[in-house]
């Protein structure tokens, strides 16, 4: 890595740590030291304890679940960066929670994307980095720069080093398109898509497969499993029509409430996640496997330290 290592400066919050600590051994640099806890009523306390002024600092906290105390945090932290006199404060948010309400999709709906985006700005930051966020518009809520890196290439890799033969992608709905199509491009093979319906939040229901999928290993792709609900019956929707197998892939690993446990009983080979989300060790089934970011992330950093366009060294995120 081409910097002078006083120059950046990693800071953890608690929502992934792991993740923060592996980017910054990547980077040969040490974690900023920070006291990072709450008061008895529950408010977070937050203080530094090193100098940061001047410097470039790159905060790592996604907002998975507890969202909103993992969201605070970041601000907080952010906030006392911004006051004691950080030269830039780039948000590394592997994921990016609140993002499901993108847009008023009933009326008296709030816009949460949006307005996180504003608290962000607000908190001081200058720079977001993220990977795939549930929609693209989200950029457009930012009047900062925004970094929108892709986690296809990673799982693209995984599977390839399977050798499957007659592949098959599959969208579990039509917002994962384009991201099938990309994943279908990188493991050169044809995909197929999953007509679903929402009764309602965190339920679906599989209405039709566009495509033949019999005779193939198929591979689910989708930016994110929540409850698994929509997976799950997208898998046995599949088996039925005569695929060979089904493997899942996703960028963010969610797995609210007892998704694994469903995910362990259903037909699915493997479900391969990016660790974007820290998953407890007790918590992980045989059928997971963990791809690791910290070299990636490490990298957008030092092209983001040393002005270099991102562009020149990551494929492109136009099909997310």
């Amino acid at each position: 890595m081409d910097f002078k290592k006083d120059d950046i400066k990693i800071i953890s919050g608690n929502s992934n740590k792991t993740l923060a600590q592996n980017i910054a051994r990547t980077l040969g640099v040490d974690l900023v030291d920070v006291d990072l806890d709450t008061f008895s009523d529950g408010e977070i306390n937050f203080k530094l304890k090193e100098s940061v002024r001047g410097k470039d600092v790159f905060v790592v906290q996604s907002t998975n679940y507890p969202q909103s105390e993992n969201l605070m945090e970041l601000l907080i932290i952010m906030d006392a960066l911004k006051r004691a006199s950080a030269g830039r404060i780039t948000a590394i948010m592997p994921y990016y929670g609140y993002a499901r309400q993108d847009r008023k999709s009933l009326s008296r709906h709030p816009i949460t994307a949006k307005l996180v985006a504003d608290l962000l700005t607000t908190a001081g930051a200058d720079r977001i980095v993220t990977m795939d966020l549930h929609a693209d518009q989200i950029q457009g809520f930012f009047d900062i720069p925004v970094d929108h890196l892709s986690g296809i290439l990673r799982l693209s890799n995984h599977f390839q080093e399977q050798n499957l033969d007659d592949l098959m992608v599959v969208a579990p709905d039509t917002g994962s398109i384009k991201r099938a199509r990309k994943l279908a491009q990188n493991l050169q093979c044809d995909f197929a898509i999953i007509d679903k319906h929402r009764p309602r939040p965190n339920e679906a229901e599989v209405k039709n497969i566009i495509g033949d999928v019999k005779g193939k290993n198929c591979i689910m792709i989708d930016d994110m499993i929540d409850t698994g609900g929509t997976i799950v019956e997208g898998v046995k929707a599949l088996m039925e029509r005569g695929a060979k197998s089904v493997r899942v892939g996703c960028t963010h690993g969610v797995l609210s409430g007892d998704a694994l446990k469903k995910l362990d009983e259903s037909p699915i080979e493997e479900l391969v996640i990016l660790d974007t989300i820290e998953l407890p060790e007790e918590k992980r089934i045989d059928k997971l496997k963990i791809i690791p970011t910290n070299e990636f992330f490490g990298e957008a950093i030092t092209y983001i330290h040393n002005n270099e366009p991102l562009s020149l060294h990551f494929e492109p995120t136009e099909y997310v």
